[in-house]
């Protein structure tokens, strides 16, 4: 399906050095994503070197990062990225899959029996609501990809992280002015100082990777109901 000749030389011109087995295994998952896109809708991106550079190696550059280890949950992004490519690149992640939407909740469950992956966990959930369950403050990382501006993002996320943790947000370009303007929300939510670390794609396409560390509990006034989130940011 991927070149994956191309794709390992992507990958260790960012420092990013490929096995034969997780080239093969995202390999895989490539076939697999382009097959079931065509009954249940997934992604816009189905052809082979834009899978490499917008999927796979924008979720390799996270997957990379040194604080990519234990217990990780990776809130609302359909298609998986960059949980199962993280969870292929480390296979001793506990991985939870963090995806409302049934039928993309099936695709995963499908997309992991198919890669044999296993210690991952499905939960069918909203972040946001997750957070006022047993997923509390629980995990050591979350992360999201194209979910929601970050002073939003922030709420579905951070409360999820355990003090000591840390959310790594995905974002492009104007990562460093949404950090700017999610200060406030950070702040209330229990992070601390957020760090920016800028990656260009192969494509071309500038990716942000924002590291934002738990310092304290979240209070239990957040996060609030996802309606309130969306229209009113902290």
């Amino acid at each position: 399906m991927i070149d994956t000749s191309r794709l390992q030389a992507k990958a260790a011109a960012l420092g990013i050095h490929l096995s034969g087995t997780e080239l093969d295994l995202l390999d895989r998952y490539a076939g697999i994503l382009v097959e079931y896109n065509q009954k249940v809708n997934l992604t816009a991106i189905t052809d082979p070197e834009g899978i490499e550079d917008k999927h796979f190696i924008d979720s390799l550059v996270l997957a990379n990062h040194p604080l990519v280890r234990g217990k990780m949950v990776d809130v609302g992004t359909g298609a998986r990225f960059p949980g199962v490519v993280a969870k292929i690149y480390h296979p001793d992640l506990e991985l939870t899959l963090m995806e409302p939407t049934g039928k993309r909740g099936e695709f995963l469950k499908y997309l992991c029996g198919q890669l044999d992956l296993t210690g991952v966990e499905f939960a069918k959930e909203r972040g946001e609501e997750a957070a006022r369950k047993q997923w509390r403050e629980v995990f050591d990382l979350a992360t999201a990809r194209a979910v929601a501006a970050l002073p939003a993002l922030v709420e579905y996320c951070l409360p999820l992280v355990k003090v000591g943790g840390v959310f790594l947000a995905m974002k492009g370009p104007e990562g460093a002015q949404e950090l700017t303007a999610a200060r406030r929300a950070i702040t209330l939510l229990g992070g601390g100082q957020g760090a920016v670390t800028r990656t260009l794609l192969p494509g071309g396409e500038h990716r942000t990777l924002l590291q934002i560390p738990k310092i304290a509990p979240t209070p239990a006034a957040y996060p609030r109901n996802g309606g309130k989130i969306a229209k009113k940011p902290l």
